[in-house]
């Protein structure tokens, strides 16, 4: 009989209303049917991570460190982690080793296990600027391993752009820059909680990489989802090159699009040293195939 798949929810705070506090930590319901479980409820939870290859281990990042189950979710107890009351909001398991595992903390910090997640230690904080002053410290919300370079690791973070590592997390790059610059164009400003228009473009959710062309990450921001320009082939390879995200897009990456708000967008930004300049993806709306006849 195969084992139980099981959902995971993770609650933290409250959210608009201060008088509706509600239930935090990790839920857990059956994947096929079931009711919802309170499996840990005294701590508040931020992001639920299942181990890609050991369904067993099931990680909480709250806002006291990282708490695992290795029973599935039934039950969570926390970590040899070195520092109380400081929150975990992501996690990555390294492509080489399932046991050695990354997390990362508000305020900006990496912390990373070699014994599945049973211990912690904390890697050395990163000096990186902070972009944006906020009622909140920055957080490392995503985690990217280069598929053939895995010591070279992206971050993404929030209200504070997209840092970069090649060395596993000892030492980080801030590759920021160029989403500062695309900034300037009045359609990705976005101010909410800090005290710059850059912030929409700093506000940094998720970060990927395409294996069929890993030299170019791609990050989700509030306002655009750019991603940093292939390193060149004479650099691939240079421990003294440029960071990949420091080689920005250029006035040559522009969109076909037709529509006006799109081509000022496309060809105006023209950034240089960070991640950058393909915004036409989410901007060409306003260009669409008209549908066939007999097909929706």
């Amino acid at each position: 009989m195969a084992e139980q798949s099981n959902i995971y929810a993770g609650v933290a705070g409250y959210f608009g209303k201060p008088d509706h506090p509600g239930k935090v930590g990790v839920f857990r319901r059956a994947a096929g049917n079931g009711n919802w479980q309170h499996v840990l409820g005294n701590v508040q939870a931020f992001t639920v991570f299942v181990h890609p290859k050991d369904p067993e281990t099931v990680f909480a990042g709250t806002n006291d460190g990282v708490w695992r189950s290795t029973d599935r979710g039934a039950t969570f107890r926390r970590t040899g982690f070195p520092d109380a009351n400081r929150q975990v909001w992501c996690f990555m398991v390294d492509s080489r080793d399932a046991r050695r595992i990354f997390a990362g903390a508000s305020p900006i910090d990496v912390y990373r296990s070699d014994d599945s997640g049973a211990n912690w230690r904390k890697l050395p904080t990163p000096v990186i600027a902070s972009h944006c002053k906020g009622p909140f410290a920055s957080r490392v919300m995503r985690f990217a391993q280069h598929p053939r370079r895995p010591d070279e690791i992206y971050a993404a973070l929030e209200i504070n752009g997209v840092m970069r590592s090649t060395d596993g997390g000892e030492t980080w790059q801030d590759c920021s820059a160029g989403l500062i610059k695309l900034a300037e164009l009045p359609h990705l400003k976005s101010k909410i909680v800090s005290d710059t228009t850059a912030e929409g473009m700093l506000d940094g959710h998720a970060v990927t990489i395409n294996p069929a062309d890993p030299d170019a990450a791609i990050v989700a921001l509030r306002m655009s989802t750019p991603r940093s320009r292939s390193r060149p082939r004479a650099t691939m390879a240079g421990s003294t090159a440029a960071p990949t995200a420091a080689r920005a897009g250029s006035a040559s990456t522009r969109c076909k699009c037709t529509a006006p708000s799109c081509r000022s967008a496309c060809t105006t930004a023209t950034p240089s040293r960070s991640i950058s300049a393909r915004v036409m993806t989410a901007r060409c709306s306003a260009r669409r195939t008209p549908a066939r006849p007999g097909r929706p």
